[in-house]
């Protein structure tokens, strides 16, 4: 008897032993804070997670642009705000983590909707009375997200969607809408 009993022992040992108990599920973050910076702007974000592989992610920054010509006695810059929403899905947490690649501050792959406001409300320039024509855009997206040590990260991605600009608001006639392309490079440090 006392035979029997070792050998079931060793057995249940075994089995329990061969169970993953500790399965992990990628999941995104539940809440990411950061700044990133890209071609011609800076941006603050947060990304909130609504399920294990999607993050709603909303930016304040300012986006930022250049002119010139015979026309104009210096080159003019201007930064004017935006406000996006962008859900995300980051579709390949799992075959990251089964290569043993990081997932955390969200590092994977993602295919978005990024919904972008340019308000009217003011703008910083080296021209006085400028103003730009507020507008809305819709992108869908594709983008990779990585992290470079603890706290810092890259982006890229690109997309293509609509736009359309409240022309009226400003003066013209009739407001206006057009193809709307983001490429988007940029790096940036999470909190």
């Amino acid at each position: 008897m006392k035979k029997i009993t070792t050998i079931a022992f060793i057995l249940s040992v075994f089995i329990c032993n061969a169970q993953d108990t500790t399965k992990v599920i990628p999941s995104v973050e539940k809440s990411v804070f950061g700044i990133q910076t890209g071609w011609l702007g800076i941006y603050g974000y947060n990304e909130s997670r609504l399920s294990n592989t999607i993050a709603l992610r909303s930016e304040i920054g300012f986006d930022g642009g250049f002119w010139g010509g015979s026309f104009y006695p210096k080159t003019g810059f201007i930064a004017a705000p935006i406000l996006t929403v962008e859900p995300r899905v980051y579709y390949n947490l799992k075959k990251r983590i089964s290569k043993s690649k990081r997932i955390d501050g969200n590092s994977g792959n993602f295919v978005s909707l990024k919904t972008s406001f340019h308000p009217d409300w003011f703008v910083i320039s080296n021209y006085k009375d400028v103003s730009v024509v507020s507008d809305i855009s819709i992108i869908p997206s594709w983008g990779i997200r990585r992290h470079i040590g603890k706290h810092f990260n890259y982006e890229v991605g690109a997309g293509l969607g609509y736009r359309y600009y409240f022309a009226k608001s400003a003066g013209y006639l009739q407001n206006e809408s057009d193809v709307a392309f983001d490429l988007r490079l940029r790096i940036g440090y999470t909190f």
